[in-house]
């Protein structure tokens, strides 16, 4: 295989299924086709570089093709790299595109976990503040609040744990001290309308 500028079909499959003059045939198939394809690809989307990059991959393919036999001349060598470059573009773009779902998701993933651990400090925080402040009631409030707030009991379920003749006298009580938590509450931004005032 001489080295001329345009070389057949015929003459760039027998150079690559030969192999005596493959580098020669490499350089034709750059030389006659890498422009157009290139072209080609580009208007699929790629970058110039990435068309570039596609064409290696195509020539790479092509004479892997040729040399297992499995090229048939009644297509033409030009058309048959463009269906090569396109199945390679294509796949590269499908991989981009999982790829950037993966990252989506595991964006998405990353935000909810840090939002959660945020949310978790938040209420750790609270609570720490919160019993800081019913730690300093006395011991009535603080039960009184205790089973309304956090064991979330009615008045009448109240009534029966604590020393009180009826659900008035706890609710009369509750309010009391739920006025005088609600003054130190205003003194902790954390807390402010966090907690139930009835």
């Amino acid at each position: 295989m001489k080295a001329v500028e345009f070389y057949a079909d015929e003459e760039l499959i027998m150079a690559i299924r030969e192999d005596r003059h493959l580098n020669n045939a490499i350089s034709a198939l750059y030389r006659q086709h890498a422009e157009k394809l290139s072209s080609f690809i580009m208007k699929y989307g790629a970058s110039e570089e990435q068309a570039k990059d596609v064409f290696q991959d195509t020539v790479v393919a092509f004479i892997d093709t040729v040399r297992k036999g499995s090229y048939r001349p009644e297509a033409k060598i030009g058309t048959f790299l463009a269906a090569i470059a396109k199945n390679i573009w294509y796949n590269e773009v499908r991989k981009k595109e999982r790829s950037d779902l993966r990252d989506k998701i595991f964006e998405r993933g990353r935000d909810q976990v840090e939002e959660d651990a945020s949310r978790h400090i938040q209420e750790r925080e609270l609570k720490q503040e919160m019993q800081k402040l019913l730690s300093k009631l006395d011991e009535p409030c603080r039960k009184i609040l205790l089973l309304f707030y956090y064991e979330n009991l009615s008045m009448k379920e109240i009534v029966s744990h604590l020393p009180y003749e009826n659900e008035q006298v706890v609710r009369n009580k509750k309010y009391k001290c739920l006025q005088q938590f609600t003054g130190m509450v205003k003194k902790h931004p954390l807390l402010a309308g966090r907690i139930k005032t009835t």
